[in-house]
């Protein structure tokens, strides 16, 4: 026993040599989820369910921390210490507007997060806790994979150095298939294409769409237009809950979906 526990501790120093050389932590090493790198989604806000509010975190490296909150994005500063974490009470919130019940879960979850004093990562679970110790919030590591998703555009980039929002009357789409394959409605055409990801990079390309002209609304052939060519820009991607975000190579928003129901 005595032999075996020796070769179990040098197993053990190994990984954590290993993992120290590499710039990893042994978490890392081992293959588990780290407070920084991945986005989180809400799956409990104390003990009640929170599944499908789309609710995340990301914290990053540089000591920000951001998500989406349920109805509005949220953005701030957080710092760690050991295991314990303190995240800035001014976040800076968009002012969009939803149903009641959504505004009342957001504020409940905003004021989770200024209140919590420790986290933990277990099995791919964070746990966020107050001072009394009780779990003020848990997430899960939300999958970055594209596969299977279907998407409705809510904004895209007009190729005028402006992010500008679909038109009235219109519904541009994207869906994702498994096979790596990129289809969907522009507004007045349809249009598909090879897609590779590489989370967080992303390929979208060359594009082919049908050939209908269309007259109403006003403008949309040239929305067509710049949003097929706002879906060959993308670089980078990121999905936060139920939002998508394809970005270029310089950092601008390419397109920003919603999934769809």
């Amino acid at each position: 026993m005595r032999r075996r526990s020796i070769v179990l501790l040098g197993l053990a120093a190994t990984v954590a040599s290993l993992a120290s050389l590499g710039g990893m932590t042994p978490a890392q090493a081992a293959g588990q989820p780290t407070l920084t790198g991945q986005t989180w989604q809400l799956t409990k806000l104390g003990p009640v369910d929170r599944k499908k509010a789309g609710i995340t975190a990301r914290f990053a490296a540089d000591g920000r921390v951001s998500g989406f909150s349920g109805c509005n994005n949220y953005s701030g500063k957080y710092t760690t210490s050991g295991r314990s974490i303190t995240v800035s009470r001014k976040l800076a919130v968009t002012q969009k507007a939803c149903a009641r019940l959504v505004m009342a879960q957001e504020r409940l979850y905003l004021a989770a997060l200024g209140r919590a004093r420790t986290y933990s990562i277990a099995g791919g679970t964070l746990r966020l806790r107050g001072a009394s110790g009780r779990t003020l919030a848990t997430f899960g590591v939300q999958s970055q994979s594209l596969a299977g998703t279907r998407w409705t555009v809510v904004d895209y980039n007009n190729g005028k150095q402006a992010v500008v929002s679909v038109l009235a009357g219109t519904k541009l789409t994207a869906n994702f298939d498994p096979a790596g394959h990129l289809s969907g409605f522009a507004g007045c055409n349809d249009y598909s294409g090879p897609v590779k990801t590489t989370p967080p990079k992303i390929s979208i390309g060359p594009l082919a769409s049908t050939k209908k002209a269309c007259a109403s609304p006003a403008g949309v052939m040239e929305q067509e237009d710049a949003y097929l060519a706002a879906l060959g820009s993308a670089a980078t991607y990121s999905m936060q809950g139920t939002t998508l975000e394809l970005r270029t190579a310089g950092g601008a928003i390419a397109a920003s979906f919603s999934r769809a129901s």
